[in-house]
């Protein structure tokens, strides 16, 4: 079946396109699992590395070993139990269904398997699922996909570490830059003023701030997953991806104070952000309209 044929079929038969991809994005979401535990972990490695090659750099030792790049983490080693070390056997990573099966237990020891793991999978299957509900069986909502992927993968690993890598929000970018450049989201051109007005909405807020408080109340890896999402998106998505992450960050904070009291942790804005793009993305005209009609 030639590529054509497949593309004819998927658009002649949604339903089953829509539960092709959300299959397809149960198992992305169990390799999103990977990215998230691993990328951070192996990016403190690589940093106390170099930061010892440093250290002990002189005349005497000019080849100081260095670790491998982060993202080579990825790929290996093999998937296995963080708690005894076991490989994790291929019938045992099944999204899902191997959660269930053993019962959120490691099959070597035993261990509990963290509701993470499920969540995730789960998670990333359903938006796959609604994203081509959404949007139609569409080169927009194929490409949009790697969109949901990434933003998945740094909404998780900002609430745990408070880090948007740059392996992630950089390629996002230019993936990006790259889809616009056939219009496939939005035109090229704003696209590429969108990732400008992006980066230095942020950028701008960050020293604003910083030189009333004294105090920094970003970091610069928000400033780049908005000019990824005005890459994506266009300038025109901006103000409103901005309002709706305050809102929901607003929200959580409230929620957060009413259950456990005040507190003093700081949310990271990432996964907020991500949320405000995806809800732009997929219903970002019904909204422009709805605000537009009550000033009608």
């Amino acid at each position: 079946m030639s590529l054509s044929s497949l593309w004819m079929f998927l658009q002649q038969e949604p339903n089953f396109t829509i539960l092709f991809v959300g299959i397809l994005s149960l198992i992305v979401g169990s390799f999103l699992n990977v990215v998230i535990y691993r990328l951070p972990r192996a990016m403190q490695t690589q940093w106390q590395a170099e930061a010892q090659a440093l250290l002990e750099s002189d005349n005497d030792s000019p080849d100081n070993a260095t670790a491998k790049p982060a993202i080579a983490a990825l790929a290996w080693p093999a998937s296995h139990c963080p708690h005894c070390g076991n490989a994790i056997k291929p019938w045992h990573n099944i999204p899902l269904l191997s959660y269930l099966l053993l019962r959120g237990r490691c099959a070597h020891c035993q261990a509990t398997i963290a509701k993470r793991y499920p969540i995730v999978e789960a998670l990333t299957g359903l938006l796959g699922a609604y994203m081509v509900w959404q949007l139609g069986v569409t080169p927009m909502a194929m490409v949009s996909l790697l969109l949901m992927y990434v933003l998945v993968a740094l909404t998780f690993i900002d609430f745990d570490h408070h880090l948007l890598p740059d392996q992630l929000t950089l390629p996002l970018l230019w993936l990006g830059l790259i889809c616009n450049s056939w219009g496939l989201v939005v035109s090229l051109p704003d696209a590429l003023w969108g990732a400008v007005a992006g980066y230095l909405c942020l950028w701008g807020l960050y020293w604003v701030f910083l030189l009333l408080t004294g105090r920094e109340g970003m970091g610069y890896g928000d400033f780049k997953l908005l000019a990824a999402l005005g890459a994506w998106l266009g300038w025109q998505a901006l103000p409103m991806v901005l309002l709706l992450a305050a809102l929901s960050g607003l929200l959580v904070a409230l929620v957060q104070k009413l259950v456990r009291g005040k507190t003093n942790r700081v949310l990271p804005f990432g996964p907020y952000l991500a949320i405000g793009g995806l809800v732009v993305l997929w219903h970002g005209d019904f909204i422009w309209y709805w605000y537009a009609s009550l000033w009608i």
